[in-house]
This record gives structure tokens, C-alpha cells and sequence, in this order.
């Protein structure tokens, strides 16, 4: 029998293995569902419970780890339900990025099949995809690859049918609703649009991945002499970091 309750609303709590708890919100993707789970999950990190030993947010869930030497499901639940949160409001601010990218056909392997299907002109899904702010919703897939929305309905169209053996890092991809960028080589089905000359997922550094669930991205269009300028500061270490965070 699996255990669940539904508190605080449209939230449901379920086992998530033996180590770990599920917290369900409204099972759509939607950046008002997304914010109830980043609600919760700053709620739980605030609380810095010796118990908890991860929590990941995703779209429209959480889970939360702990540990079962000092906790277990039932009492999970009876402190998450104790535990008073605001769901309005009670998000703190969102990071904002402004992320370079090169749109030139030599990146956006897939521009042109993506202008057939969606019926604009290369230009107008640059500016499209550059004139938006998209939330990133969760990461996965390869590490610290964000899922990034809702795109625009004039952008969205499906993945490709054969995905690509082999797509380079830093290339940005479109694939129905969402946005991303592939954090290293691997293989993939979005239609590449562009690519970014910014490491997405960095060994050294206390943050390996350069988003986090919650940011706001938007995304600025270079000229290749500008990629390759930012791709090797990156490479020397002399990149200012800072300037793509905006207040």
C-alpha cells in the first residue's frame, strides 16, 4: 500500500524509497507550480534539519532526502506538515543571467529546419529566442543541464526524429515547450539553434553548474569574433564572471 496525503493544498506526500520523500504539486508544467516547489524547497534548506541529506526540485515536485539512522518517512511527513510556508510570495528573488550566444549557421546546426518548421525567418527566431526570459525549471539529463521555459508558441516544435550521436557542448536546443544548453558532448535530439562559448558545468569552484532551479536566463546575441574572445577568457581563467549576472 502506498502511503500519501495531500496538505498545504494541491500537495501530495509519497515514499520515494526507503530513503527519501516525494512532494507532488499540481502535475503540470507550469512556472506557478515551479515557484510553490522552489517555496518549498528554500523552506526546507532554511530549516538546515540534520535529517535532510538532498533535495532536488524539478518541475512541478521535490525530493527530499534523509537520512534513516536519525528519521523515516512518517516523521518526514508530520514536520513537513507542520512546517508553515507562505506559497505566494515566499520565493526569494530570483537569479538573473544574461547568457551570450552565437546564432551563426556554423552553431545553430539546425536554424534553417528550424525555420521550416515553424514558418519564421532565421532572424525572427533569434529575436524570439532572444527577447524572452525563460525560467529554469529543473536540472537533468547530464549534469547541470537546464530545462529551461516556456518558449514562445511561434519557437516550440518537436525533437528531432534521429537524435544526433554526438552534439558539442555549449550548444543550445530547442525541443517542444523548453530551451537548454548542453553542458558537455553527448548525444541528443533538440534543434540546435546556437551556442554558448560559457562553460556550463565547471569542475573547479564551489558551484559546479552554472544555473540553478528558479533562474531567470536571457539571452544576448553575439558575433562569432565575440565567442571566440569570451571562449578563450574562459580558458585563461580571466572571464568576468559577474557580468552575466544582472540585479
Amino acid at each position: 500500500m502506498i502511503l500519501k496525503e495531500k496538505v498545504l493544498g494541491n500537495m501530495e506526500l509519497l515514499p520515494f524509497g526507503d530513503q527519501a520523500l516525494l512532494v507532488n504539486f499540481e502535475q503540470r508544467i507550469q512556472v506557478e507550480v515551479n515557484q510553490k516547489v522552489m517555496a518549498m524547497y528554500q523552506a526546507v534548506k532554511a530549516a538546515d534539519r540534520a535529517e535532510v541529506t538532498f533535495l532536488i526540485p524539478a518541475y512541478c515536485s521535490l525530493v527530499i532526502g534523509y537520512n534513516p539512522e536519525i528519521s523515516d518517512f512518517q516523521h518526514l511527513r508530520s514536520w513537513l506538515k507542520e512546517l508553515k510556508i507562505e506559497m505566494e510570495g515566499s520565493v526569494e528573488p530570483e537569479r538573473k543571467l544574461k547568457i551570450p550566444v552565437c546564432y551563426h549557421l556554423s552553431y545553430g546546426l539546425d536554424l534553417k529546419e528550424v525555420a521550416k518548421l515553424t514558418g519564421l525567418k532565421v532572424e525572427s527566431i533569434i529575436d524570439l529566442h532572444t527577447s524572452h526570459t525563460f525560467r529554469v525549471f529543473m536540472l537533468g539529463f547530464l549534469p547541470g543541464f537546464a530545462y529551461m521555459g516556456p518558449l514562445p508558441e511561434k519557437l516550440q516544435c518537436a525533437r528531432m526524429s534521429t537524435p544526433r550521436k554526438k552534439v558539442p557542448p555549449g550548444s543550445v536546443g530547442l525541443a517542444g515547450n523548453q530551451t537548454g544548453i548542453y553542458p558537455d558532448e553527448a548525444p541528443g535530439g533538440w534543434r540546435i539553434i546556437g551556442k554558448s562559448p560559457l562553460p556550463i558545468f565547471r569542475t573547479q569552484g564551489q558551484e559546479p553548474f552554472l544555473f540553478q532551479a528558479g533562474d531567470l536566463v536571457r539571452f544576448e546575441a553575439i558575433e562569432d569574433a565575440r565567442f571566440q574572445e569570451i571562449q578563450v577568457q574562459c580558458a585563461e581563467g580571466i572571464f568576468d564572471w559577474e557580468s552575466i549576472y544582472e540585479t
